[in-house]
């Protein structure tokens, strides 16, 4: 079966200590998000899967921001989450390659006025794995999404991080009504 393998918010001002909005950076940290996403980047590029990194990110006129959003609407007046700053650069641990597919998104879904489904079309895409910071919002968007456009949608549960431990297994358990929470140990058998 087709498989894109999907990573999530890996930026800098989201997930690294020092980013302007890195409320998930100490739990990503305590369960090392990102070497976790660099396994699994490797074990889908042995596999030949699409490998797609996303993030979030506005212009440097913040036209896209959602200004009354309780989520985004600070970014402006943070200098957060600006495209071509720090701030939107991957982790610098992250292991990105020339090969990966780079998306940019303006609000919290993968899919959301994204060129993101149209790349797993072409390559015909039917599964997705999803990781990513954080669980509650980008992980479990995308994959709401994912599941709503007919992927058969899998949660990497190490490469994922959320505020704390207790708010990501909560996320993890809503999202095992809709997709299947694997462990690195999976990938090899998918």
């Amino acid at each position: 079966m087709n498989t894109a393998f999907i990573g999530l918010d890996y930026i800098v001002d989201i997930m690294q200590e020092g980013g302007k909005i890195a409320a998930s950076a100490a739990h990503a940290a305590e369960r090392h998000c990102i070497a976790n996403a660099n396994r699994a980047l490797q074990i889908a590029r042995g596999k030949n899967w699409l490998t797609v990194l996303v993030k979030v990110g506005f212009s440097s006129s913040y036209l896209e921001q959602p200004k009354h959003s309780p989520m985004f609407g600070q970014a402006h007046t943070l200098g957060a989450l600006e495209l071509g700053t720090k701030g939107t650069e991957f982790h610098s641990d992250l292991d990105v390659q020339p090969t990966d597919l780079v998306i940019i998104k303006p609000r919290i879904s993968a899919f959301y006025c994204t060129s993101l489904e149209a790349a797993l079309r072409a390559n015909r895409i039917q599964r997705v794995v999803l990781a990513g910071v954080s669980s509650v919002w980008a992980v479990q968007a995308t994959a709401r999404d994912a599941h709503d456009r007919d992927y058969e949608v899998f949660v990497l549960d190490e490469a994922c991080a959320a505020l704390n431990e207790k708010q990501h297994q909560d996320s993890m358990e809503t999202l095992s009504v809709i997709a299947k929470v694997i462990h690195l140990s999976d990938l090899a058998e998918l």
